[in-house]
């Protein structure tokens, strides 16, 4: 049974939610307010974080960025009534896997909630990937160049791994889309932040940068010269 959190000071959405996820066999905890989601989030085991950007105590952009600083690596899904690039890309710079806007389909916010807990879980994996300076730990989930290690968050972990697996070959974004997506494909911008994130940590702190964009096809890692 799948547990999620919910984060929404909407009581009509907050019950329309309940209900619908209810009759999937889910398991449901709820807050109304920020502070209370963060107390429980960071107290419980769930699976997914569903957490509202405009939230009373606690806005759901610290929330999340609270819940990364503390190691917390659940899935977040991000809902909002704000519908522009820059609100869009301010949440995932905080530590947001996936966003959709108000008003949604229940079955699209279904199914976007089973890609991230499918990729999250993962595959129980025997080693480690290697690439030059650069390992990722398969079983706790975990990545480190030159033996530091990388703040991503569940969705920049899955593309780092895409890429560290075909590596120094290109990958491209169709491939990305479809392993982190299915068929619920976004847009380019939400493809392009989470690329932002990845180099933020992959590539900033160090002198020499690892992943390189193939314009028109995708992206690729290479080695340090």
């Amino acid at each position: 049974m799948n547990k999620v959190l919910l984060v929404e000071d909407n009581r009509e959405v907050a019950g329309i939610l309940f209900d619908y996820f209810e009759c999937l066999g889910m398991e449901l905890d709820y807050a109304d307010n920020g502070e209370l989601g963060l107390q429980l989030a960071l107290a419980g085991n769930f699976d997914i974080i569903i957490l509202d950007l405009m939230l009373p105590r606690m806005d759901g952009l610290t929330v999340c960025n609270k819940l990364r600083d503390a190691g917390n690596t659940t899935p977040i899904l991000m809902l909002t009534a704000l519908d522009n690039r820059e609100d869009m890309l301010n949440g995932f710079s905080h530590g947001a896997d996936d966003y959709l806007t108000k008003p949604f389909d229940l079955e699209i916010l279904e199914a976007r909630m089973q890609a991230l807990m499918k990729r999250y879980r993962g595959k129980v994996a025997s080693c480690n990937i290697v690439f030059g300076p650069l390992t990722i730990d398969q079983k706790i989930r975990q990545a480190y160049r030159e033996q530091k290690r990388l703040a991503l968050n569940p969705t920049t972990y899955a593309l780092l791994e895409i890429l560290a697996l075909k590596a120094p070959e290109v990958v491209t974004r169709q491939e990305i889309t479809q392993q982190l997506w299915q068929d619920e494909e976004p847009n380019n911008d939400v493809l392009r932040s989470h690329i932002y994130q990845l180099r933020a940590q992959l590539d900033k702190p160090f002198n020499q940068a690892m992943l390189v964009t193939v314009p028109k096809i995708g992206f690729r890692l290479e080695l340090p010269q």
